[in-house]
């Protein structure tokens, strides 16, 4: 699933134009390396998240392509 997607629909990041340009603009890291919006994720893979305020690092767990609310949470869990 591509970051931008799997972003929204964990719901860390509420729309997915705003992931796009989170991408474009170097401020996440998929396993360490600069993610473009189109970057691949899979279970296992570690995203790191630089927001203006502070940071996320967290392991996916799940790639559904649809989710309820409910289960967005389950998609990943946060590292530190």
């Amino acid at each position: 699933m591509r970051i931008d997607k799997y972003l929204k629909n964990s719901r860390i990041i509420k729309r997915r134009t705003v992931a796009k340009d989170a991408c474009e603009q170097g401020r996440i890291m998929v396993n360490d390396k600069v993610a473009k919006p189109g970057t691949e994720v899979k279970p296992g893979d570690e995203i790191y998240i630089q927001f203006g305020s502070g940071s996320l690092r967290a392991r996916v767990v799940s790639t559904p392509e649809t989710v309820r609310k409910e289960d967005a949470a389950g998609m990943y869990e946060v590292i530190e």
